[in-house]
């Protein structure tokens, strides 16, 4: 098809604007807690989409920075595309952009600043080869997905209604593995409530937080099951005021990972029976659950879809096949929940995200692009 053809030229001969574009993304900090920053870099890519033929809204948040959606005008069910602009590293932490031409450095080259990048470059190799207008396809770029895309959830579940498909830009995997798993997360806080006394003059007069607290974390822990793909890990705990008070009071923070949908109810009810185990005289454990994302399960009809992407990313010089099963949840999960087929991990390959150490292969970058490419162009094609 000559159309392709041509889409698939042009891409050849972007890697110089590919890596500017890059560059541009990532020396803007846009941590999820900043509104400022994920605006910024929400304006970059604004300014990349205008003037193509898509159809392009922005949605204000109050919390988090802008979400963006954008639409070409085809009829037919859509292909979804998911991207995010918001990384985990607040300012000066981890800052700057550094390339060697072969390898870049910096917060979000590979999650998902370089995903971002290969989107944009497919949507304008489809326009330079003037066929964008008739693939039907949708996009959501969110700002707070970093944090479990707490505001965003319900705007990706609307605006994905009746999609045939949704591809998540995310990192790159190993050999273009393509993601058709991901573990279900659950954040869960523990609040211990006792009675502060002084510990020398009145110790039996106090109700010890930290303690009710530990004997629940100690049940909690034991909740893990590596056959079922279960993990509970209490990753942050605070409680007290000074060494010498009974505490009246402890926090902590818990991490729930599952495979299935169907386990998330049945380690919740647990972890609440371990706060009324845990609990010791005159103390009591809330149990609340926050920011849940649901497990992306494998199904038929994503396995058709990571084989259909796969014969797009061989096409275009890549390796293909299935992932093993991530531990770390995204947005595709969202959208798998919601019953439509997903796939995730069609990002540029690197290493290193959430490190200080994330780095990305600039050379893989025009071919993620192009298996894109292909893929909606195929997708056109039938409609």
């Amino acid at each position: 098809m000559a159309e392709l053809e041509k889409a698939v030229a042009w891409l050849g001969a972007q890697g110089p604007a590919m890596e500017a574009l890059l560059r541009r993304l990532v020396v803007v900090n846009s941590y999820s807690g900043s509104r400022a920053g994920a605006n910024a870099v929400l304006d970059l890519l604004v300014a990349e989409l205008d003037g193509l033929e898509l159809a392009l809204e922005r949605i204000g948040s109050r919390r988090f920075g802008d979400h963006l959606h954008f639409a070409t005008g085809a009829g037919g069910a859509r292909v979804l595309l998911l991207g995010h602009t918001d990384t985990v590293f607040p300012p000066g932490t981890f800052d700057g952009y550094q390339s060697d031409g072969r390898i870049a450095r910096g917060p979000g080259v590979l999650d998902m600043k370089g995903g971002l990048v290969v989107l944009v470059f497919a949507l304008r190799a489809l326009a330079e080869a003037g066929v964008l207008g008739r693939v039907p396809l949708a996009g959501l770029v969110v700002s707070d997905e970093e944090v479990g895309s707490p505001e965003s959830q319900p705007i990706i579940r609307e605006r994905s209604l009746g999609a045939a498909a949704a591809l998540g830009l995310e990192s790159g995997r190993a050999g273009d593995l393509i993601v058709t798993r991901r573990k279900g997360i659950v954040a869960v806080d523990a609040v211990a409530h006792g009675v502060a006394a002084h510990a020398g003059g009145d110790h039996e007069k106090g109700k010890n937080a930290i303690w009710a607290l530990a004997r629940f974390i100690d049940r909690a822990q034991s909740l893990t099951d590596y056959a079922r793909g279960i993990t509970v890990s209490v990753g942050r705990f605070e409680g007290g005021t000074s060494r010498n008070t009974v505490p009246a009071g402890a926090s902590c923070e818990v991490d729930v990972r599952v495979v299935s949908g169907a386990d998330a109810p049945e380690v919740l009810e647990r972890l609440a029976a371990a706060a009324r185990e845990a609990a010791l005289p005159g103390t009591r454990i809330e149990v609340k659950e926050g920011v849940t994302r649901p497990a992306m399960e494998r199904s038929e009809a994503s396995a058709a879809l990571a084989a259909e992407y796969g014969e797009c990313q061989q096409a275009s010089g890549l390796g293909h096949g299935e992932a093993p099963l991530s531990g770390g949840g995204s947005d595709a999960s969202v959208t798998a929940a919601a019953g439509i087929p997903s796939i995730d991990g069609l990002g540029p390959r690197g290493q290193g995200f959430h490190t200080l150490e994330e780095q990305v292969e600039l050379a893989s970058f025009a071919p993620k692009a192009e298996a894109l490419v292909r893929f909606l162009a195929r997708r056109g094609a039938r409609s």
